[in-house]
């Protein structure tokens, strides 16, 4: 009985994706929604330090909206790299290379998704504090 359902979970699970592996089984890596899963995350923890690092270094006193303007910006450019990550591994996912190759290259892409999310906020505040010492 368990096994039934067990073989019936495992059906519903390849029915739902429609993707197999070579051998016909479920156990196949999405490597396109496991890095798109990383572009939405990398991008929330950005836009988070965007708006509690940068805005925060960059407020002025009085009523002033162009560091919110400036946030609107950091993060629509950030946005575009994102989806270009996507339908990169998009396009990989669909040209089955094996699974060592595709996992080697997605931990190169997801390092340096994050060293980018993680990083340039404060790149960021490098440019502003050598833009306020320059004017």
């Amino acid at each position: 009985m368990v096994a039934a359902t067990s073989r019936k979970s495992t059906s519903k699970s390849v029915a739902m994706t429609g993707r197999e592996n070579s051998h016909g089984s479920a156990g196949v890596v999405l490597w396109d929604k496991k890095m798109s899963n990383n572009c939405a995350g990398a991008l929330l923890v950005y836009t988070m330090l965007q708006i509690f690092v940068v805005i925060s270094f960059i407020e002025t006193k009085g009523m002033s909206i162009a560091p919110y303007f400036g946030l609107v910006l950091l993060v629509a450019i950030i946005i575009p790299f994102c989806r270009k990550y996507e339908k990169r591994w998009e396009k990989l996912a669909s040209a089955n290379l094996p699974d060592s190759n595709m996992a080697l290259r997605y931990r190169r892409d997801q390092i340096t998704l994050w060293i980018l999310a993680l990083g340039l906020p404060f790149v960021f505040i490098g440019l502003i504090m050598l833009g306020s010492t320059i004017f």
